[in-house]
């Protein structure tokens, strides 16, 4: 068993585990959902937001803050944790995603990736140097390796390449990390999975990687683009095969069932942008599937988005004020329901916990998703 994480049970009717995860800031009690908190913030909320609906650690992205304010800037200010005032663990992505999601704005090289900034034009570099720089001076409890990640549809050879390319940089990271006193510090560095559609490519990739041994690991490359089902398939294809006695990590996804569905399949750490993003248009989830609040039939609602979920928004504000609130572009409204949504999660997560220790949560899981897609499809109807 690694030392800094503990696999506490695992589910005798599924790949579900429960664990939990050491860190310089604090321990992650596993499975958990990750805030994003790209340029050093969780869009619309305070550190004080997220410690009270239960937050155990957020997300920073390299890329990102490398280009503003800097790294320099945050390490000479006491390190992101004092930059941004959070006293809980931070997690970095290491700007692969941006090889995908920025993909007119850079080129790829086997020492690294040149960007163009979307910000101001100026050109940027991100190999394993840099990007392992960058994240020691933002003082990230929990860093990621730099690795390519390719688009879908993607060729076989062009994934087996990126595959290739992404092993290269990990070793340099990890070389890096021994060096530098990484990890004698307490720090953490995560292995990224990709592989596309190919499971022969994600089965050689995880195998590979662990013979790295690396603190953690994560299935890279997903919810690009690729209908569920697959997406459900390529994590299936990779989870058997990464090391059982350290936590594992789905990057950018997904949905509430989506989630369930991947903690049945091995996985034991979560972010995603969509609950912040989609409370801004005024859509929030609940066990019912999600609603949209601009709806008429919300116009004169006393009751709150989800009774009894024990959050400031629905202890407080009727679905009717709150439907206002969108309605008039309050700033109020973004950080209300991105409170309800990132608590929604969260406490999602601290059921899947419960149910995994009470022995339940094959059964539970099912009912969980039927009920909500019930509601999902109901919503669509009316």
């Amino acid at each position: 068993m690694a030392e800094h994480f503990d696999l506490l049970l695992t589910d005798t009717a599924t790949a579900a585990r429960r664990g939990r995860l050491r860190t310089r800031h604090g321990v992650i009690e596993t499975p958990i959902f990750m805030p994003v908190g790209t340029q050093g913030t969780v869009k619309a909320l305070t550190p004080q937001h997220l410690h009270d609906i239960g937050a155990q650690v957020i997300l920073g992205n390299t890329y990102h803050l490398n280009l503003r304010p800097g790294s320099d800037l945050v390490r000479d200010m006491g390190g992101l944790h004092e930059f941004m005032y959070w006293d809980k663990p931070i997690l970095t992505d290491s700007g692969g995603f941006q090889v995908f999601s920025l993909a007119k704005l850079r080129k790829l090289h086997e020492n690294g990736i040149e960007f163009q900034s979307h910000i101001d034009g100026r050109k940027c570099f991100l190999g394993p140097k840099e990007v392992m720089e960058i994240q020691t001076n933002l003082g990230s409890d929990i860093a990621m390796v730099i690795d390519e990640c390719p688009p879908w549809p993607c060729e076989r050879d062009a994934c087996a390449s990126a595959v290739n390319r992404s092993l290269r940089w990990a070793k340099q990271c990890r070389d890096i990390a021994e060096e530098s006193g990484f990890f004698a510090k307490g720090h953490h560095l995560f292995g990224i999975v990709q592989g596309s559609t190919f499971d022969d490519l994600r089965r050689e990739a995880a195998e590979a990687l662990a013979e790295l041994d690396l603190p953690g690991y994560a299935v890279g490359g997903v919810s690009v683009g690729e209908p569920e089902p697959e997406m459900l398939k390529q994590v299936g294809a990779t989870t058997p095969f990464m090391p059982a006695d350290k936590p594992r990590y789905t990057m950018g996804l997904g949905t509430p069932p989506q989630l369930l569905k991947m903690v049945a399949l091995g996985v034991d750490m979560f972010d995603c942008v969509l609950p912040s993003r989609v409370a801004r248009n005024g859509l929030v989830f609940t066990p019912d599937g999600p609603i949209n609040l601009r709806n008429e039939r919300f116009r004169a609602d006393p009751n709150p988005i989800v009774d009894g979920l024990e959050n400031y928004t629905c202890r407080h504000f009727s679905r009717a004020y709150l439907r206002h609130l969108v309605l008039a572009e309050e700033m109020l409204a973004g950080t209300l329901l991105t409170l309800h949504n990132l608590h929604f999660y969260l406490d999602l997560m601290a059921q899947v916990r419960a149910h995994l220790e009470a022995g339940d949560f094959a059964t539970w899981h099912v009912s969980w998703i039927a009920r909500y897609e019930a509601g999902r499809k109901s919503t669509r109807r009316s």
